[in-house]
């Protein structure tokens, strides 16, 4: 769509802008973060041009290819953390599963379960602080080793704030991805959590990206953050040049600070932060992850149209989500593709 050609005639400095930014967008190195907070500024009548600038970029630097991932909880429950969105923190009273680290044959069923449902990723997750118990350590390179001889799948895992030591124990065992949500900006975060730093978290994805492993990290939009906050977090996420940003939307969980707080977000506000997230981050994947349903209701399909490339199918962590089959139906109908299944060795990379 030509935004100069739009029925907003009255407003042509605003185009105008509009259209410079989509086109500084597509030259690949993505907006300021002050272009950034203007965009989150318009009125809703520019969403449709802001939409249609997203996926002009999008379709620039990602094509029509949709990469679906899923992802297992492998040990959930009793977490030191505080993280006050989070049902498996210790310090909330949740009802959630609590159970200890599953065994690698059960990794791997569920691992080849997802492959056949149409996902190219798949990633382990852990509850706690982060793993360090050696029995953990040991658990999981087993798992991710199965995963990727056995079921030829990309491999990930989110396992909290880890040391060089254990990411270099993963990187051998063929660990091709570490997601490690940042969560929020570096301003608003301590509101969010308070039994760590964001340094650590920032720490384990740069150790991440030295041991040569890609990286995912993103955050959840709905916390209560600003508009300038999500545009820090974007920020910070294009400093650190991760390769896949995952965007979630926060599902108040009863029990939980946060649900006491009436926190959330509608689709509104979510379709203009995934543009904008594609206006910032041109090149990168932006895979939208949970809570899409919940924020986005009916305009769930939309996400692909505002800039998104990926998507996370099946259930999150403790929360179900739409079935797989569903998913992979509906990128087909919108006229999207999944990316091409492939099978990694050991030395290969994203």
């Amino acid at each position: 769509m030509d935004i100069m050609h739009s029925e907003f005639r009255q407003n042509p400095e605003t185009l105008r802008r509009l259209e410079e930014l989509t086109d500084e967008a597509r030259t690949g190195k993505g907006i300021d973060p002050g272009s950034a907070e203007w965009l989150f500024s318009l009125p809703e009548q520019y969403s449709p041009l802001i939409r249609d600038g997203a996926d002009r970029i999008r379709e620039d630097f990602r094509g029509l290819r949709i990469d679906p991932c899923t992802v297992m909880n492998a040990k959930s429950g009793g977490c030191s953390e505080d993280c006050h969105f989070c049902s498996q923190s210790s310090h909330h009273q949740t009802i959630s599963p609590e159970f200890p680290l599953v065994p690698a044959e059960m990794v791997r069923k569920t691992a080849r379960l997802a492959k056949e449902n149409g996902a190219r990723r798949f990633c382990v997750a852990t509850s706690g602080r982060g793993l360090s118990d050696p029995q953990d350590v040991k658990g999981i390179a087993q798992s991710i080793e199965t995963v990727r001889r056995d079921v030829g799948i990309w491999s990930c895992a989110t396992l909290g704030i880890l040391s060089r030591e254990v990411l270099e124990t993963l990187h051998d065992a063929g660990l091709n991805r570490l997601h490690h949500n940042l969560e929020t900006s570096r301003d608003y975060f301590p509101r969010i959590v308070t039994t760590h730093q964001y340094e650590e978290r920032i720490n384990t994805i740069r150790k991440a990206k030295e041991q040569g492993i890609s990286v995912c990290s993103g955050g959840i939009f709905g916390l209560g953050e600003s508009d300038s906050d999500r545009v820090q977090l974007l920020e910070t996420l294009r400093d650190l040049d991760v390769d896949s940003v995952p965007i979630n939307f926060l599902v108040p969980i009863p029990g939980t600070p946060l649900h006491d707080e009436g926190a959330g977000i509608g689709a509104a506000e979510a379709l203009r932060s995934i543009a904008v997230s594609r206006y910032m981050l041109p090149k990168k994947e932006i895979r939208i992850c949970g809570g899409r349903v919940n924020a986005l209701g009916s305009r769930h399909p939309e996400i692909f149209h505002h800039g998104a490339s990926g998507v996370m199918i099946g259930n999150y962590l403790t929360r179900m989500g739409r079935p797989p089959d569903e998913d992979i139906r509906m990128i087909g109908e919108l006229g999207f593709e999944l990316t091409a299944p492939h099978v990694p060795d050991q030395t290969d990379r994203p």
